[in-house]
């Protein structure tokens, strides 16, 4: 009888850690984690105070598969004169003299095997905001959508655009 009641016992903690490791593992794959960017790049103000359209720094989106990120020159181009006393603009200018690339983490990044051009999605006059999220309000740039093939098809469908697997998958 003893024995029994410690087999069940064992049974029912094994059981628990697997569903405590499980419920773990389901919520940190939806809790996003919000990288460190190596200068802190307020869209808040230059986007939305200063109220600059995203292919002003985002210069290729039209015309690229990339929306690319612009080159320090283009930051140094206002910020040679504007707000020069700021810790980040002393870090941007210091990557600029040093002549260094700055190593943004990517936010929104699709796998390997998709072909997605902002180039298309640009002249169908989706606008930026329709995948980007409102980042004229983020502090902090973050992914607010899935970015999902469910949800592109969605996108595709509502939008008539072509929704067949080659659109995407190449």
């Amino acid at each position: 009888m003893m024995r029994r009641v410690f087999f069940i016992a064992l049974s029912a903690f094994f059981i628990f850690c697997l569903l405590a490791i499980t419920a773990w593992a389901l919520l940190r794959s939806r809790v996003q984690e919000k990288p460190e960017q190596p200068v802190a790049f307020p869209h808040t103000v230059h986007a939305g105070r200063l109220g600059l359209a995203c292919d002003f720094c985002h210069e290729s989106v039209a015309v690229s598969r990339h929306a690319g990120v612009p080159p320090l020159s283009k930051c140094m181009s206002c910020h040679e004169t504007i707000a020069t006393d700021q810790p980040e603009i002393i870090k941007l200018k210091q990557y600029y003299e040093r002549k260094e690339a700055i190593h943004w983490v990517r936010i929104h990044a699709l796998p390997d095997f998709i072909y997605f051009t902002h180039k298309r999605h640009v002249k169908a006059g989706v606008s930026c905001a329709a995948c980007h999220g409102g980042v004229e309000q983020m502090v902090e740039i973050q992914q607010v959508r899935s970015l999902k093939m469910g949800w592109c098809v969605t996108c595709h469908r509502t939008q008539g655009a072509p929704w067949d697997c080659s659109t995407c998958h190449q």
